[in-house]
């Protein structure tokens, strides 16, 4: 990726989207579970609001897993994975795999791009990635959302990734799947501008005064310090972006609206429920990602000259 130079970007775009796609895919796998206890804390008093001396059934992260585990069982960690994953083959291909492509196109074939072609790059391809896979996260969303105990306790909204996708069409219109796109391209400009042009440029620093070398140590230091900085600055529109997803039709009249609510109803600091778990899941979610992708793409680059070397 970002930082390596002429090298970067005699890689074929193929690579780069195969690449980014399945390196998304990995990090889902290992994080998932922090992810679904970010949904479950986010949406924490939606429905109604805190009883004043009442405990709230999820407290912090770790807490918010034991007590799923304990009433919903283990596999309840991994709702929505299926969708997730799905998501990730088409959102994060696009959003990480075209950004090396886009900063070029920008910054008119420099190889020392600005700050300016690098945010208008991240913005273009979190866009055109939301615009893909925005159905793939309404269905994630609403499985992590989706509580239900073994007991006989709340009935399950969607049986499968298939029967969720159908149930939305018929129920919501076609539309529905794609319900929060604006407030999630909105996310997504934040967290790609973030993400990607803070791993680039810390990256590029690192290497640039020969700090480290092009290998796990850059890439693990440069996506730790993308994780922090894009959850402190997209927090408030990740905790709108889930709460507006989930609604049921009606809820909200838009995502303003929902964040005009929550304002009201639960005060500032609503905005930021569950951001110890977003921290965790993105500063996990980047570290997985990034080095995985660097891991993959070098593997994919030594098959193919593998291939294409002479016998």
């Amino acid at each position: 990726m970002v930082g390596g130079g002429t090298a970067d970007l005699a890689i074929a775009v193929p690579v780069k989207l195969f690449s980014a796609g399945t390196a998304g895919c990995v990090a889902d796998l290992v994080t998932f579970p922090l992810d679904t206890a970010k949904v479950r804390l986010q949406i924490q008093g939606e429905s109604k609001p805190p009883v004043e001396g009442q405990r709230p059934k999820y407290r912090g992260v770790f807490n918010t897993i034991l007590t799923m585990v304990k009433t919903e069982g283990p596999r309840s960690l991994y709702r929505g994975l299926v969708a997730g994953l799905q998501r990730q083959m088409s959102f994060a291909s696009v959003r990480v795999g075209l950004y090396d492509t886009m900063k070029q196109f920008y910054s008119r074939g420099s190889e020392n791009a600005g700050i300016v072609p690098r945010l208008l790059a991240g913005c273009t391809t979190g866009a055109m990635a939301v615009a893909i896979a925005q159905p793939t996260d309404v269905v994630k969303v609403r499985f992590q959302a989706q509580v239900y105990l073994p007991a006989g306790g709340t009935v399950k909204r969607y049986s499968s990734t298939i029967n969720a996708y159908k149930t939305i069409a018929r129920d919501e219109g076609v539309k529905g799947l794609w319900k929060g796109c604006l407030p999630n391209i909105t996310r997504n400009a934040i967290v790609n501008c973030s993400e990607l042009v803070t791993y680039d440029i810390i990256k590029e620093f690192i290497l640039k005064y020969r700090l480290m070398t092009d290998n796990m140590p850059c890439h693990f230091t440069a996506a730790f310090a993308a994780g922090f900085c894009t959850t402190v600055v997209a927090s408030p529109v990740d905790v709108v972006k889930t709460r507006f997803m989930n609604s049921g039709r009606g809820q909200y009249s838009g995502a303003i609206n929902c964040a005009l609510t929550m304002l009201m109803k639960e005060g500032p600091t609503a905005f930021y429920k569950g951001f110890m778990a977003s921290f965790l899941r993105l500063g996990s979610w980047n570290i997985v990602m990034f080095v995985s992708y660097e891991q993959i793409k070098r593997a994919v680059i030594r098959c193919q000259r593998h291939w294409e070397s002479p016998l």
